[in-house]
């Protein structure tokens, strides 16, 4: 089947031995030689405006896959003189031809390299200068003596000392429950039986200290479990409803 391509599509040609091998899917440690030699052929007698330096390459290659085609198809004769030399010629082509595939790899690379570089916007270094015109210079030190700067200094250290020596204080003195929870139990049945509907935040407003919120709120809580009340809250951060379960 003759091949129609274009002198253009290839730089060389290796490039288009590459492209025939990988049009035949074929391995390229074991190239069918006699049929990538005739599609080959096929692609040379297609051209048809040559560069000079171009067609000299391309004829050597054509006379190498030839040869070698050549060696494929003639009977093997028993005795030679010199046996490895049928193999030199394939070997060197191969070796020539994966070096080939591993430049044009490296290249493709550094090509998508390139165009993502281009991508990159880079800005320049530039000298700020500044504008000692409308600059004003503040000296906070300006009418401050070295005795005022031992005195701030001295006052700064009192005033850390005083503050650790107070929060490593110990209390030695026990306080004695002033409030209990079943009292707080009682007195919230007591509210809710006479209102019949509460805010807990206004049975709170009135207390004194955080001890008597957190025992009224630990009361709270049994009421719910023994369930002594019903609370409801519409969502959250919002008032807390306490009525009775009768």
């Amino acid at each position: 089947m003759p091949l129609s391509i274009k002198v253009t599509n290839f730089e060389g040609p290796f490039d288009l031995l590459l492209h025939l091998i990988k049009k035949n899917e074929m391995n390229i440690y074991d190239i069918n030689i006699v049929e990538i030699t005739n599609q080959y052929l096929e692609y040379l007698k297609s051209m048809k405006e040559m560069d000079l330096n171009v067609t000299s390459e391309f004829i050597v290659i054509a006379a190498t896959l030839i040869e070698i085609k050549s060696k494929y198809l003639l009977p093997k004769v028993k005795e030679e003189n010199n046996p490895d030399d049928e193999i030199d010629v394939e070997q060197e082509l191969l070796n020539k031809l994966i070096e080939y595939r591993k430049y044009k790899v490296i290249a493709e690379n550094l090509k998508m390299m390139e165009q993502g570089a281009g991508i990159m916007i880079s800005k320049k270094p530039e000298i700020i200068e500044e504008d000692n015109n409308n600059a004003v210079e503040i000296d906070f030190l300006n009418n401050i003596s070295i005795f005022d700067l031992y005195n701030s200094f001295n006052n700064l250290m009192l005033e850390y000392i005083n503050k650790m020596n107070t929060n490593n204080i110990i209390n030695k003195k026990i306080l004695v429950d002033e409030y209990k929870i079943e009292d707080k139990m009682d007195e919230l049945k007591q509210k809710i039986d006479s209102f019949g509907k509460v805010h807990f935040t206004n049975l709170i407003c009135g207390y004194s200290s955080k001890i008597e919120v957190i025992v009224t709120f630990l009361a709270l809580l049994e009421l719910i479990k023994i369930r002594g009340v019903r609370v409801i809250q519409e969502s959250n951060f919002k008032d807390i409803y306490l009525e009775r379960i009768n």
